[in-house]
């Protein structure tokens, strides 16, 4: 599975801790940025360029990570083909890929701890999409509003 990964400085941490642990359990992991932690750093600035990878099918999966998550999440829908979510629970990690394909989770690296990130991020790795009768009427809708 190929799967990218970008944060600001707010999720810069937590990033470099991630890109660990995915290369500890064998993941591929395109790093979108930041490189460096630089406290001016805008999210837009690598999560769009990790959502546009995800949307045109250059990535399966992504994880977008700020200081809240929301940020990220509010961008990251912005790119034709992404369903993003900011997740807190593992649930809706696995619920999300299964029953609305979402391709990238978004984190927040000032809210979410590193264990729970890691159990979220494989929750949300491991998933996959159902593509039930309903899931599949439902995707073609979000499909259409991209048009």
């Amino acid at each position: 599975m190929k799967i990218g990964i970008a944060a600001d400085h707010g999720g810069f941490e937590l990033k470099q801790t991630i890109l660990s642990f995915l290369a500890s359990k064998n993941y591929e992991v395109k790093d979108f940025g930041a490189s460096v932690l630089d406290s001016k750093d805008d999210f837009p600035d690598f999560v769009i360029p990790l959502a546009q990878a995800v949307g045109n099918g250059e990535l399966e999966r992504g994880i977008a990570i700020c200081g809240s998550g929301v940020g990220a999440s509010v961008v990251a829908n912005k790119i034709k083909g992404v369903r993003a979510a900011l997740i807190h629970e593992n649930f809706s990690a696995h619920q999300g890929v299964e029953d609305d394909a979402m391709n990238i989770i978004c984190l927040g690296g000032r809210v979410t701890g590193v264990e729970a990130a890691k159990e979220l991020i494989l929750d949300f790795l491991n998933a996959t999409f159902i593509g039930g009768e309903r899931h599949l009427r439902r995707l073609e809708k979000i499909r259409n509003v991209e048009k």
